[in-house]
């Protein structure tokens, strides 16, 4: 056994009784739930029982977690940089955990748009954060002033649009897929975005 498969070995011993004890279950309950023997599986987390494959798929589905997750060893990949988008005045980011999540930092200086037809819905779902300043989120006929460290999550098939009140305004939008692939496919058209637009 190489350095590197001892790490990973011993990491996912650790993550095992980790998750274990963060949901409060004894030895015996996750056994049974695993469908183990006691014994075997104190022997897996205290490196006495080699680790077997179909050990670690059935460990992770009774801990609520992917065999993904717990083999996970990409603790290089800490810092993420965004990639910037000058034209719309937009960094973004992508969630590693979930790659159909993605967060945008964007500056608005625009109130929303009067007209309502210039109003957006798509599948979807979205979070605002506002960092600075006011920002004014219209939603269907509502129209919700948002302050600094207030925050907003709506479903994206409201006609929703964003901008500033006051002067500039520094967003962070949260999307899931659907809300994300809705803001690219309106990019494309040339339809009008905002940060949750």
């Amino acid at each position: 056994m190489t350095q590197e498969e001892g790490d990973l070995d011993g990491l996912v011993r650790k993550r095992i009784r980790a998750l274990r004890m963060a949901q409060g279950w004894s030895l015996d309950e996750l056994a049974t739930r695993a469908h183990l023997s006691q014994s075997t599986l104190s022997r897996i987390e205290n490196g006495q029982r080699r680790l077997a494959l179909d050990q670690l798929v059935t460990l992770a589905r009774a801990l609520d977690t992917t065999l993904d997750q717990l083999v996970e060893t990409a603790a290089d990949h800490v810092i993420i940089s965004p990639t910037i988008d000058a034209a719309r005045g937009s960094m973004r980011w992508l969630v590693k955990g979930d790659p159909g999540m993605s967060v945008v930092r964007q500056r608005l200086t625009e109130p929303p748009p009067d007209n309502p037809s210039r109003m957006r819905a798509h599948p979807g779902r979205e979070w605002l954060v506002v960092l600075s300043g006011t920002a004014v989120l219209l939603l269907g006929h509502r129209r919700f002033r948002v302050e600094t460290n207030q925050a907003a999550e709506f479903p994206t098939m409201m006609p929703h649009a964003i901008g500033a009140e006051g002067g500039p305004c520094d967003v962070l939008g949260i999307f899931d897929r659907d809300a994300r692939r809705g803001h690219q496919q309106g990019a494309d058209d040339g339809s009008a975005q905002g940060a949750g637009g």
